[in-house]
């Protein structure tokens, strides 16, 4: 079994500038996957795009020559979300695709993360190989010999078409009043231009990139400066994406807060409702015990999946069903795309309002959410409180108080160096308690 030194939950991600995002480390890594993905190919082609951090284009250069000297040609797409990458890699047949992004992250990380002919996450397997290639390539220099070229292409102008084909075509939003924030992210220009297109009147927020504000108080991450100008405008709804476009959170008319469980319910009830919804959901771990209440009483079947959207993936294809999401946003609709899209998910809600003459509030009627609380604790990189007696003293204690009126999930997160605690029950105060308890524990044992 390969150690696994760089490839996480979603591809590879860390500070810029420290290994391994630097650009001497993404040339190895293109040698590495060019290797492994076009091993058996000799015209192979691979798809780059980048969200709006401010060392995207460097890295983005450094990984092209280094696919270029395993004789792999480039097409560097430009800013673009990630969902648009995976699109683009089957529409122009290529090999691979590999979007430049630390999603949800502050500027200064960045990352990677890969895609495979299809549109789908590279499986495990394939990344275990690249890593293997990695290790052969840090005992033996390569002589750094461009054989490809690498070249810019517009994959922009495909990518909208293909978002506008997953609506009716005579769906028009005019009249509607929409708050968008795209988190100074790679939907800043795509979103906008699009809602506007197709009738609303589009109020565009954190949509002005510099390289250094992407997901900074705005966007998924903090959804507050969408909710203050939703309320401010008398908006009819507000859209927020993270950094890399593939998640989104919703606000109401009223200031609520609308996430990825309440907008697969919404999905879920409104394919049923036309009839055109077939099998069951999958959710995560990490997914409101309101919503496999709410989908029991639709008759709907609902597993839970590992965090991530490849084990939803993973999940869905096992069961031969086709629609799943986490809370944090990320919306997966097989009919359309094998990528969380968070455009697309947003298009579908908006259609849904718009043809039954009604709002996104009244939408999210039939859910309710149970209390829940995540908190966030900072490690340092070699520290696991997670196996300490202490942490697992309290964790059971909680449960045990919880009374198997709620959960409680204790992890590492596999993109960023923390240990994240979700408490949930059908009590407010208790489950903010045991969070806050919780985390001093965990604290104490870093």
């Amino acid at each position: 079994m390969v150690h696994r030194k760089y490839f996480g939950t979603d591809g590879i991600r860390g500070k810029f500038g420290n290994n391994p995002i630097t650009a001497e480390f993404f040339i190895q890594l293109g040698i590495a996957a060019g290797n492994v993905l076009c091993k058996h190919s000799t015209s192979c082609i691979v798809v780059i795009g980048n969200d709006t951090r401010e060392s995207g284009p460097i890295l983005k250069s450094a990984l092209a020559a280094g696919l270029s000297c395993s004789g792999i040609s480039s097409l560097l797409i430009g800013t673009i979300p990630t969902p648009g990458v995976s699109y683009l890699t089957k529409f122009f047949q290529a090999e691979a695709g590999i979007s430049i992004s630390a999603s949800h992250n502050p500027f200064n990380d960045n990352g990677v993360k890969f895609f495979s002919r299809s549109g789908k996450k590279l499986s495990k397997i394939v990344e275990n190989k690249i890593e293997k290639e990695l290790l052969k390539l840090s005992c033996n220099q390569n002589n750094l010999l461009c054989k490809q070229k690498y070249q810019q292409t517009n994959g922009i102008q495909q990518y909208l078409k293909f978002c506008e084909s997953t609506i009716p075509n005579n769906l028009n939003l005019t009249g509607l009043n929409i708050v968008v924030d795209c988190a100074h992210g790679a939907t800043y220009q795509i979103a906008p231009n699009l809602l506007r297109k197709l009738g609303a009147n589009v109020i565009a927020i954190s949509c002005k990139p510099n390289g250094i504000n992407i997901n900074h108080e705005c966007g998924t991450t903090n959804i507050f400066p969408l909710r203050y100008r939703v309320l401010k405008e008398k908006a009819d709804l507000g859209i927020a994406y993270d950094g890399d476009g593939d998640r989104l959170i919703m606000i109401d008319h009223l200031g609520n807060i609308v996430d990825g469980d309440q907008i697969l319910y919404i999905l879920v009830r409104d394919k049923i409702k036309n009839k055109k919804f077939h099998g069951g959901v999958v959710g995560t771990l990490m997914s409101n015990m309101g919503l496999e209440i709410a989908l029991k009483r639709l008759g709907v079947p609902f597993l839970r999946s590992h965090i991530g959207d490849r084990y939803i993936l993973k999940t869905l294809e096992e069961n031969g069903w086709t629609i799943g999401a986490e809370n944090s946003g990320h919306i997966i609709l097989l009919e359309h795309s094998s990528a969380g899209d968070a455009i697309v998910a947003g298009l579908q809600i908006l259609s849904i309002i718009v043809h039954n003459k009604t709002t996104l509030k009244n939408l999210c009627k039939g859910i309710q959410l149970l209390p829940q609380i995540l908190i966030n604790v900072q490690l340092n990189k070699q520290s696991n409180p997670l196996k300490s007696h202490a942490v697992k003293r309290v964790s059971a204690v909680a449960r045990e108080t919880l009374a198997g009126n709620g959960r409680i999930l204790l992890r590492k997160s596999g993109t960023e160096p923390l240990v994240r605690i979700m408490v949930e029950g059908t009590e407010a105060t208790k489950v903010i308690k045991l969070a806050y308890h919780i985390a001093t524990i965990v604290k104490s044992e870093r």
